[in-house]
């Protein structure tokens, strides 16, 4: 699996790159090949407090629909308007264009560097 080595990771398989005091997050390409064809996206509104591990949105596809989790404690600030009117980007690029929200993140997170990420999903 080819991770970018300067994002953070969740154990429920959610990316965060952080530019200042704004973090991005999406789903890993691990979660999108597992999720199979994205098909909605139902994601928190701007200006929602979050708690780390809560569930804030769902990612429907062909085979499922999933929810999604806060990664951190804090406000989202921003969705991707582009990726909720085209879900397929979340597999096209997932860590790219499929970007989910922005959140200013105000608790710190349980994190996991590209090397732990990878373990964990080796088995899977």
């Amino acid at each position: 699996m080819n991770l970018p080595t300067d994002l953070m990771y969740t154990s429920d398989h959610e990316w965060i790159a952080t530019d200042g005091d704004l973090s991005t997050i999406g789903v890993t390409a691990h979660a999108a090949d597992a999720l199979g064809d994205v098909v909605y996206l139902d994601l928190p509104a701007v200006g929602a407090t979050v708690k780390a591990g809560d569930v804030c949105g769902e990612i429907e596809s062909t085979k499922s629909v999933s929810d999604l989790y806060a990664p951190a404690d804090g406000e989202i600030v921003e969705i991707n308007e582009d990726a909720v009117a085209d879900p397929g980007r979340v597999n096209a690029t997932p860590f790219g264009a499929g970007w989910l929200f922005r959140m200013r993140i105000t608790g710190s997170p349980d994190l996991l560097d590209a090397a732990a990420y990878a373990a964990l999903t080796a088995g899977a």
